[in-house]
């Protein structure tokens, strides 16, 4: 998040609703209130009195004056004057919540996954177009500073064509993870593949991919998978890794190695990058700014610089479903055994996106696509 994009939306904060008052929403709750960008004027939670309960217990006493609480978005954003939602609820609700915000004149900042199903994502995508309205996705560990440096020296050497990542770790959470069928795939390698996004440029076209399942493992479906994926660029790719791998363990970013023209990039996912040309001495990567955003900050700020007249961001909706693509890619890789294209399931989602505006009727801006693909790419 650059300095100047913050800049602008500081001029004036952004009033927003928080919509989720679980554990990431009250997150994003102590996000808003640190930020110079955006002001919080309400919590929404569709169980009731939750949203009272997390502004009683996250926001200081001397801001809870004039926040709006209540069990419907729209109700609360307009009661509290906002400008924006940002909405943290369960991927299962996304659809939903955003649609009716952004119908109902609110920019929309979502958290990941943009929806429960592709399909849905690709909806979403078509209502934004449909209203005119901003829909972004947090995703988030994009926001990091020196995953960027790290695109930065592999472009001084002639820009990435192989990105290896390396992700190991072992933690018991207990829960709705440990039921999942793909719960490394799912729930943690999106945001490698979404980093990925961010070292190569192009679009992503196809993905193979194989999940397996230590013997030793406490998940009941797939915590380990291999999963490579090819870019319409020629460059490729490869995440390894397993939620089930105690000992040597990689940091929650992962370990990369980015392979370039002239020499090669390493990242350990903490500190900052190295390059290593192929005539010369190591280069160690510069440290970030110490007013650099990072993750939700950084998300927060780029949403209401382009509210404010920014760049539209990385991660608007358009942007944002070509890394859930590729997480939908994996799954089906993995479970079928064949290379999976990308534009074979965005056109299946594009026609399943079509059926539910369809019967809700408020937008028909899909009719317009040619290919799920191509509405992606126009935007």
């Amino acid at each position: 998040m650059s300095a100047t994009a913050s800049n602008l939306a500081a001029q004036t904060p952004v009033k927003v609703v928080v919509v989720g008052a679980g554990g990431m929403g009250r997150a994003w709750i102590g996000t808003v209130l640190r930020s110079a960008d955006a002001q919080l004027v309400g919590v929404v939670d569709v169980i009731d009195g939750a949203a009272r309960s997390a502004v009683q217990e996250v926001v200081p006493a001397d801001l809870r004056t004039g926040i709006a609480t209540g069990t419907d978005t729209v109700t609360v954003a307009r009661e509290a004057g906002a400008e924006a939602v940002i909405d943290v609820t369960i991927p299962a609700a996304h659809h939903a919540v955003t649609a009716d915000a952004l119908h109902a004149g609110f920019p929309v900042l979502g958290e990941k996954p943009c929806a429960a199903t592709l399909a849905e994502a690709v909806s979403l995508a078509g209502h934004a177009e449909a209203t005119g309205k901003l829909f972004m996705v947090s995703q988030s560990r994009r926001n990091n500073p020196h995953l960027h440096e790290t695109r930065r020296l592999a472009d001084e050497l002639g820009g990435a064509g192989i990105v290896d990542t390396r992700f190991y770790k072992a933690p018991r959470f207990g829960g709705f993870r440990d039921e999942m069928d793909h719960p490394l795939i799912v729930d943690m390698a999106i945001h490698a593949f979404d980093a990925g996004r961010v070292l190569l440029d192009g679009n992503p076209v196809s993905v193979t991919a194989s999940s397996y399942n230590p013997p030793w493992s406490w998940y009941a479906g797939d915590a380990a998978a291999t999963v490579a994926i090819t870019y319409d660029t020629g460059a490729v790719h490869t995440f390894s890794g397993s939620w089930a791998a105690p000992g040597g363990e990689t940091s929650w970013n992962g370990d990369w190695l980015l392979s370039c023209a002239n020499g090669s990039v390493s990242w350990d996912g903490e500190t900052p990058p190295a390059a290593n040309p192929e005539d010369g001495e190591e280069i160690a990567g510069r440290n970030p700014a110490a007013d650099e955003l990072w993750e939700l900050d950084a998300s927060l700020a780029g949403f209401c610089a382009a509210l404010r007249g920014g760049d539209v961001p990385a991660s608007e909706v358009h942007g944002n479903v070509w890394t859930q693509a590729i997480v939908e890619a994996a799954v089906r890789a993995a479970d079928t055994g064949r290379r999976v294209d990308l534009a074979e399931i965005l056109d299946e989602a594009l026609e399943s996106a079509r059926v539910l505006d369809v019967a809700d009727g408020r937008s028909q801006a899909l009719t317009a696509w040619k290919t799920g693909t191509s509405g992606l790419t126009a935007a």
